[in-house]
């Protein structure tokens, strides 16, 4: 028998006052996984609300984070129950639920993920999570909700009114801020310095510590310690599609310059 489920990095970081580090993925081969848990990333961020990832990319992907001890949180597509729980069957460490726009519909997500006596998440202890049946079933419960975490992603100006009451909630695990979409939500897109997108992402981080839960969000390198400052607890920082497409245009860059071609 199995005694126990891999704890996870990121959640052992936050708990201990420090800050985890993410990389997120559009692409679905298992080497680019590969290739960002080993360069050092705490956790690799999967996107089924955007990308075309099928069950089988994720479940390679999911074990190449594992072979290299990063965590892995997979942004659900917003659809039937069963879409939020597989990444955990698959043993993805977290889902990330996209446009949380109510303490009602906060409500649901953590009753479908987390198990009793949190929620009332479908119990199969037969996946990659439970061991395929090896981990003892109550402990294999007690250890999903500890080592897994869940996270409501506020990304819209509508929930604002209840953010208090939804960062209240137990049974969730952390606060996610997305900028971009709120932007757009406000009339504003893409525009970062606008003064009402910069006081929401004050007042999650704000609103995830009263309450005793994390702060995430998408950043930089160059804006890490601000957003630190801020109170964020877990920082997103570049993507794959962003770094080979900035690789291939400096190749050429380079070959224009030296080749005057």
């Amino acid at each position: 028998m199995i005694s126990k489920m891999r704890p996870s990095r990121v959640l052992e970081k936050m708990r201990a006052g420090q800050v985890a580090t993410c990389f997120k993925l559009n692409m679905t081969g298992m080497e680019v996984a590969e290739i960002a848990a080993l360069s050092g990333f705490d956790c690799l961020w999967l996107d089924r609300e955007h990308c075309v990832n099928g069950w089988q990319d994720l479940k390679a992907q999911i074990l190449a984070g594992k072979a290299y001890d990063a965590d892995v949180m997979v942004r659900v597509s917003r659809g039937p129950y069963s879409d939020m729980i597989k990444p955990f069957e698959m043993d993805a460490t977290a889902i990330m639920v996209p446009h949380v726009m109510s303490l009602e519909e906060a409500k649901k997500i953590v009753y479908y993920t987390k198990f009793h006596p949190v929620g009332r998440r479908p119990i199969d202890g037969g996946n990659a999570d439970g061991a395929y049946c090896m981990l003892d079933g109550a402990e294999y419960m007690k250890q999903a909700n500890e080592q897994r975490f869940t996270v409501l992603q506020i990304e819209d100006p509508e929930p604002l009114d209840e953010l208090e009451e939804i960062a209240a909630l137990p049974g969730f695990d952390m606060l996610f801020f997305g900028p971009a979409d709120f932007s757009q939500g406000i009339g504003d897109p893409l525009n970062f310095g606008n003064p009402l997108l910069k006081e929401t992402r004050k007042r999650i981080a704000e609103m995830a510590h009263k309450y005793g839960k994390f702060a995430g969000t998408t950043g930089s390198a160059q804006n890490a310690k601000e957003l630190i400052d801020l109170g964020y607890n877990f920082i997103s920082m570049g993507a794959d599609v962003v770094g080979v497409g900035a690789y291939c245009a400096k190749i050429l860059e380079d070959y224009h310059n030296l080749t005057g071609r």
